[in-house]
């Protein structure tokens, strides 16, 4: 295996893993990302947090197989940028808590840029 193949796997791994994991997390506790869903959008907010738990689960499936690493990283840094509005929601709605939860908040939304920056690569490296 060369150099960059092995690279990109360890790369890979753990996007893969944070994806599957918040994959799991919204089936496992819905209520919390149901609060992060715009209102703007149509339907409940249930469906919404169930259907982007379905894509997580599928995009990091897609970012630990080698064969699929590619399409699974750009479709990684696509979900990163979709999820931003409920980041940013959640800093807003969250705007009268106590300082750590308001900073936790906010720092959610620029860590969206490393998080693109991360599947991007991973991508290109596959």
């Amino acid at each position: 295996m060369s150099s960059s193949r092995s690279s990109a796997g360890r790369a890979a791994r753990p996007l893969a893993a944070l994806l599957l994991l918040a994959g799991a997390a919204h089936f496992a506790r819905p209520r919390t990302f149901d609060a992060l869903v715009p209102r703007s959008l149509p339907g409940g907010p249930r469906a919404w947090t169930y259907a982007s738990g379905v894509a997580e689960l599928a995009i990091g499936t897609a970012v630990a197989v080698p064969r699929t690493r590619r399409i699974g990283g750009l479709a990684a840094a696509g979900l990163f940028v979709a999820v931003l509005p409920g980041n940013v929601k959640m800093a807003v709605d969250w705007r009268r808590r106590p300082t750590p939860y308001r900073q936790g908040a906010w720092a959610r939304v620029p860590l969206q840029i490393p998080l693109v920056w991360w599947a991007l690569r991973v991508g290109r490296k596959a």
